[in-house]
C-alpha cells in the first residue's frame, strides 16, 4: 500500500534536488515544489485512503463499548430488562390521603 506513496516521494526529491541545484532554480523554488507537489498531495490523498480504515476502527471500538456497558445475563433477575427482582414492584394503584 505504501509503495506509490514512497514512489512519489521520490519522484518529487529528485525534482526539488532539480530544482535546487540547476543553474536557473532556487532553494525557495525547491522548497515550494517540495511542499505543493509533494507534502500537500500526499497527505490529502493518504488521509483519503485511510478513511476506510479510521471507519473500520471506529465500529470495533464501537461495538467493544457497547457490549463493555452490556450487563451480563446472569446480572438480570427477569426478563423486562429493569434489572429489579420479581416482586419488587411498587404500588400500582395510588391511595387517597
Amino acid at each position: 500500500m505504501y509503495i506509490v506513496p514512497i514512489a512519489w516521494m521520490f519522484v518529487v526529491v529528485l525534482m526539488t534536488v532539480a530544482e535546487a541545484t540547476s543553474s536557473q532554480g532556487t532553494v525557495l523554488g525547491a522548497f515550494f515544489t517540495f511542499v505543493l507537489y509533494g507534502l500537500i498531495p500526499l497527505a490529502i490523498l493518504m488521509y483519503v485512503l485511510g478513511t476506510p480504515a479510521r471507519w473500520r476502527a471506529r465500529r470495533r471500538d464501537e461495538a467493544a463499548a457497547m457490549q463493555a456497558a452490556e450487563p451480563a445475563d446472569s446480572a438480570r433477575v427477569d426478563g423486562d430488562g429493569s434489572g429489579h427482582p420479581p416482586g419488587a414492584r411498587g404500588k400500582t394503584e395510588r391511595e387517597e390521603p
